[in-house]
């Protein structure tokens, strides 16, 4: 396992086939934080400035264009249409892309766990590249094909990561430790972990103003 930190500038985010045709079909994770996750993925990969590869299969078709979460999150990125089923490296579009971000390292996220992310890891593999897949940003139609899919990319030689991780992973750069990105990113992607913050910070204040008294 490669032991240096991910970062934007050593790593691109790979977003595979988060068609809106599919979304009902996953069981592996609710609809509502798997979306969740992977808008939180994409803007992870925006704010802190990471490479972002996007591909979806031919929007005409039954499993349809993009989340419409994904695409307000990931703005003009381009998205390449494949023709290609499952490995996306086989399209030529999709493989110049990535080589294109002049990394080798992908961070990749998409639907199905079990189908088209399996598949297009298979294939960077293939090509040399060193992958992380985000577990908690793909999903597929029962929690057997996702952990199972998961498994075979582990043994494959896979690093798997959250992509709440990531972002902290980002955060670690030296440029980015004064960079208000994370606590943006947990406002608005961990409201839980914010109000934590919240309730700890005003008890701070508190106390200064019983001090005072």
């Amino acid at each position: 396992m490669n032991l240096e930190p991910l970062s934007p500038d050593n790593a691109a985010v790979v977003l595979v086939d988060y068609a809106i045709g599919f979304a009902n079909l996953l069981r592996s994770h609710d609809l509502r934080e798997h979306i969740t996750n992977a808008v939180g993925l994409a803007t992870t990969a925006k704010l802190y400035g990471a490479p972002l590869v996007v591909t979806n299969g031919e929007a005409s078709k039954p499993s349809g264009p993009l989340y419409p979460e994904l695409m307000a999150a990931i703005g003009d990125e381009p998205v390449i249409e494949r023709t290609t089923a499952f490995n996306s490296f086989l399209d030529p579009d999709f493989a110049a892309a990535v080589k294109a971000t002049g990394r080798r390292r992908l961070i990749v996220g998409g639907i199905a766990t079990d189908g088209c992310v399996l598949q297009t890891v298979l294939g960077a593999l293939r090509e040399g590249y060193e992958v992380s897949v985000v577990v908690d940003a793909s999903a597929s139609t029962s929690e057997e094909a996702h952990d199972m899919a998961v498994q075979r990319m582990i043994q494959a030689g896979v690093t798997p990561v959250t992509w709440w991780s990531l972002a902290a992973e980002f955060q670690l750069e030296p440029r980015f430790a004064d960079s208000p990105i994370r606590m943006r990113l947990m406002s608005e992607f961990q409201p839980a972990m914010a109000m934590g913050g919240r309730v700890f910070f005003a008890g701070v204040d508190q106390g200064k103003l019983t001090a005072r008294s």
